[in-house]
């Protein structure tokens, strides 16, 4: 794996994108997702200049964010479960797949007994998928005064994974879909929310296209993975 290069011609597709969409690429953020990566990949990537990091799981990124450079920002991007919420809070800096009132309630609880805020983003499943996790568009969007009301969140936007395809155009939609309940929320919430994460290393340039600020991206950086990896999470 040369992550050097890897990380290169992800930030050439980046800058296309945002040229194509005559947008600065300083308006999107690179998350390098490091799910099953061991700690010294993400120490080399923090020393290529990636602040950013995404975990799926609480358990994962607990044993391995004390391993990594203390210049390391977390977003938890997978689902969380309610029993996971007081780890979630002091483990990342913001949650990206809060999907229900209930577990957005839990979490605000657990930051409460932490006194810290705790930035969040509202999981959409815009496709309604059955095999994945997130609010319908409807549901989410009759609960947003109640979410936006929990003292020690705060909602900076919304997220969403795409439906896989080879084909990236046909994703758009989505995209574009997501953007257009961020609007509505603006709308309902009398604000600006800074945040859309959409985009994998499939579908990135055409979420960017579509107005992304958060790119979540493993495998163009990192590689397939070709199944669990198993590493050493014990200190040296």
């Amino acid at each position: 794996m040369d992550l050097s290069a890897n990380l290169h011609a992800v930030r050439q597709r980046l800058e296309a994108a945002c040229d194509r969409a005559g947008r600065e690429p300083a308006s999107v953020t690179l998350l390098a997702v490091t799910k099953g990566q061991p700690p010294d990949v993400v120490s080399a990537a923090a020393d290529l200049g990636l602040t950013l990091f995404g975990e799926n799981r609480v358990q994962e990124a607990r044993a391995k964010i004390q391993l990594c450079p203390s210049r390391a920002r977390w977003h938890l991007i997978g689902h969380l479960q309610s029993n996971k919420c007081r780890d979630a809070v002091q483990l990342f800096e913001m949650v990206q797949s809060v999907d229900s009132l209930g577990l957005a309630q839990e979490l605000d609880k657990w930051a409460g007994k932490a006194a810290k805020r705790l930035p969040v983003l509202l999981e959409i499943n815009v496709a309604g998928e059955a095999s994945k996790f997130g609010y319908r568009p409807e549901a989410f969007l009759a609960e947003l005064a109640q979410l936006n009301a929990l003292p020690r969140l705060e909602v900076h936007g919304l997220m969403t994974l795409a439906p896989w395809t080879p084909e990236p155009e046909k994703v758009r939609p989505v995209f574009r879909r997501l953007r257009e309940l961020k609007e509505r929320c603006e709308q309902q919430l009398g604000g600006p929310l800074p945040h859309l994460s959409m985009g994998m290393t499939g579908d990135f340039e055409v979420a960017i296209e579509e107005g992304a600020t958060l790119i979540r991206i493993g495998t163009a950086l990192f590689g397939p993975r070709s199944g669990p990896r198993q590493f050493n999470l014990q200190p040296a």
